[in-house]
């Protein structure tokens, strides 16, 4: 089984490997019946899913009528004014089928313009708080992709008490000096203010390269938008990678065909991070590359 620690401050413990229902994008009833059924053998019981991500939160809905006890469930909003999230989240919450949700995210805020606007008067905190005060949220999150994103956490962090964090994280990423030396100030950050560290991106091999890269995404063997990693021995090391850093969630990929290998490595993971030499022979050996630059 996946082990499990507590998210944040929320008192929920969650597996360390949360499942990310972008993979669902796109998929038909089955492949989504399918995917419930491993994630229950696995044991997962944390879902982040989002209003932008195709059919997926009709598809995590399906289940929630069964299976809404099994779950901590979240999603998102990436709509930046109190008006337009509103209505967002109650098209999330009529798509999941429920009457609330464990945790709300503000999606990918990392333009300064767009941050100002969803933390500032009329903004898309405010329906997020205004949504916890009628019972429809519990916790509030943030969320964000590229090379900005620890640094505008913080920022977020240092306007309003999030109770959870979204974020990049793989070798590479962290060869970054300038990303590293923020994503380990704010992890300091959320250790000790109690806010839950969910990465994204812990398997990408780089991005997709040619002749691949000029498919049209419908044809790529994979519907990850970056290449990821395919062999299992990787995959292993880029999940031990990811739960080797205490207090951190990994949150798999956007393809159901590398979601068995992701809650394989995890099961097997002692949660202790690989030896730097690893990493390396790893980067060498899959041609990996930076996908945020």
């Amino acid at each position: 089984m996946i082990a499990t620690q507590p998210f944040g401050r929320t008192g929920h413990e969650s597996t360390r490997v949360i499942f990310g229902a972008a993979a669902m994008w796109g998929v038909d009833a089955d492949a989504a019946a399918r995917t419930l059924d491993v994630l229950l053998r696995a044991g997962v019981n944390h879902i982040d899913t989002a209003a932008s991500y195709g059919r997926a939160e009709r598809h995590v809905g399906s289940w929630m009528p069964a299976h809404r006890a099994d779950f901590f469930l979240a999603t998102k909003t990436d709509q930046r004014t109190r008006k337009t999230a509103a209505a967002q989240f109650a098209h999330s919450l009529e798509r999941l089928r429920v009457e609330s949700v464990d945790l709300l995210q503000l999606h990918n805020l990392v333009d300064p313009g767009e941050w100002a606007t969803a933390l500032g008067p009329g903004g898309a905190l405010e329906a997020a708080l205004e949504a916890r005060e009628r019972g429809q949220v519990r916790f509030i999150g943030v969320t964000g992709h590229g090379t900005t994103a620890a640094a505008m956490h913080l920022r977020s962090l240092e306007r309003f008490p999030f109770d959870s964090v979204l974020l990049p994280y793989n070798c590479t990423m962290m060869q970054n000096r300038a990303y590293a030396a923020d994503f380990e100030e704010l992890a300091k950050v959320c250790a000790g203010r109690g806010v839950a560290m969910q990465t994204i991106k812990g398997i990408t091999l780089g991005p997709w390269r040619e002749p691949t890269a000029s498919l049209p995404p419908g044809e790529r063997p994979h519907t990850t938008w970056y290449e990821p990693l395919r062999e299992q021995r990787d995959i292993d090391l880029a999940v031990d990678y990811v739960l080797g850093r205490p207090r951190a969630f990994l949150n798999t990929a956007g393809d159901l065909t590398l979601l068995p290998r992701i809650l394989d490595a995890a099961a097997r993971s002692r949660g202790i991070a690989p030896a730097d030499a690893e990493m390396r022979a790893l980067v060498e050996r899959a041609g990996m590359a930076p996908l945020f630059v």
